[in-house]
């Protein structure tokens, strides 16, 4: 921002700046840990899981980020013991998007997470977009529980931005959603270019989820710090407030 001062009093006008358009890469998790059951069911009774919870964000995302923008563009990865290509080519094409999400599945469990391939490839794909004037953004939803995602990366190397979804089980003696957590911080603020967001929910509810990734539709060329973000409000309804009633002092009696 400028400042310009007037009569006794300053005023500041926000310069004009462009935005990129993006160019988002979903990193998504098939271990068996994203085959953990949601706490509520889908329309016909069956239980959904949390890779269901989460195809169902993304289409949810695709569709509000191409509304507020039709230039944005998507591609896909899944991630088990690293990460690989599920739609290398980045597009705005919803229909694309949606098959690329639907044909989601989980593989098989492992005890490792690599990171590295991850980030090279963003690193990678950050240089096109730069050459397109766009800007490139991994969102990396994360669904294990005791598996502390590792990675090598120069710590002077920024070039995208990370944001990050971590679904976990409650804390208890076979797991560390904690530890988990704190890498997963470590990563963010280690590779991203932007203000990078990370939340978390170990609810079991979809509708955290749908409410975090509403969140991450902010441009991270607009965002505030985290610790600032205070959306979405709640909806609790307050109490109407009743003004209290004014009343006029009574002529003075006087007693004989």
């Amino acid at each position: 921002m400028e400042g310009t001062v007037g009569e006794g009093a300053g005023r500041y006008v926000l310069k004009a700046e462009r935005k990129c358009n993006e160019d988002i890469l979903f990193c998504i998790d098939v271990d068996a840990e994203s085959l953990v059951e949601m706490k509520v069911t889908g329309y016909n009774g069956q239980p959904i899981t949390r890779l269901d919870a989460i195809k169902q964000a993304i289409i949810l995302f695709v569709h509000a980020k191409l509304t507020i923008c039709p230039e944005h563009r998507f591609a896909f990865t899944v991630l088990n013991k690293s990460s690989s290509w599920l739609r290398k080519e980045f597009s705005n094409d919803v229909e694309s998007a949606i098959a690329a999400v639907q044909g989601l599945h989980v593989t098989s469990s492992s005890s490792q997470a690599d990171l590295t391939n991850l980030f090279l490839a963003a690193a990678y794909e950050a240089k096109r977009s730069r050459m397109q004037n766009r800007i490139l953004r991994v969102i990396l939803i994360y669904c294990r529980s005791s598996v502390r995602p590792q990675y090598q990366w120069p710590v002077n190397q920024k070039s995208f931005t990370l944001d990050v979804m971590y679904l976990h089980d409650k804390p208890g003696p076979d797991n560390c959603p904690q530890d988990v957590y704190d890498t997963l911080v470590d990563a963010l603020e280690h590779v991203s270019e932007y203000e990078g967001y990370i939340f978390e929910s170990g609810q079991g509810l979809a509708r955290v989820l749908f409410r975090h990734m509403c969140v991450l539709l902010s441009h991270p060329q607009q965002r505030c710090l985290q610790e600032h973000v205070d959306i979405p409000k709640s909806l609790t309804k307050k109490a109407p407030q009743v003004e209290p009633m004014v009343i006029e002092d009574s002529a003075p009696v006087t007693i004989q």
